[in-house]
């Protein structure tokens, strides 16, 4: 199971990280989607459970960085210069088929969600 937390509101060029628990189960790539009211998810960051590979949606470089920490399986994600456009309800999410993937369906497991709201 994929538990994510840290959502909240904030002021645009504000920061917020995010975090997801994972059960410590074995997979090949974590990563972070997000999905605004009424449109499709979309992407935002992955990188291998080595965090030997990271990739970045376009609107994510230079904004997010996406990391992990061993010690306690927890995956984050930094979120800096937020935008209004970036609200959205955040996931977490694991596969376990190796090779960073950028589409939903490529994930196995998901967290429930953590809601982003930046106000202008």
């Amino acid at each position: 199971q994929l538990q994510a937390s840290g959502g909240g509101l904030v002021q645009a060029g504000g920061s917020l990280r995010l975090s997801c628990l994972d059960s410590g189960r074995i997979v090949s790539v974590v990563g972070w989607f997000r999905q605004a009211p009424g449109k499709e998810r979309e992407f935002v960051a992955a990188m291998t459970w080595r965090a030997d590979k990271k990739f970045y949606a376009d609107f994510a470089k230079g904004r997010f960085t996406i990391s992990r920490d061993n010690r306690d399986n927890t995956l984050y994600l930094q979120m800096n210069s937020l935008k209004p456009e970036d609200t959205a309800t955040y996931y977490c999410a694991a596969r376990r088929t190796s090779g960073i993937a950028t589409t939903s369906g490529a994930y196995d497991s998901w967290g429930q969600g953590t809601l982003v709201t930046v106000s202008s």
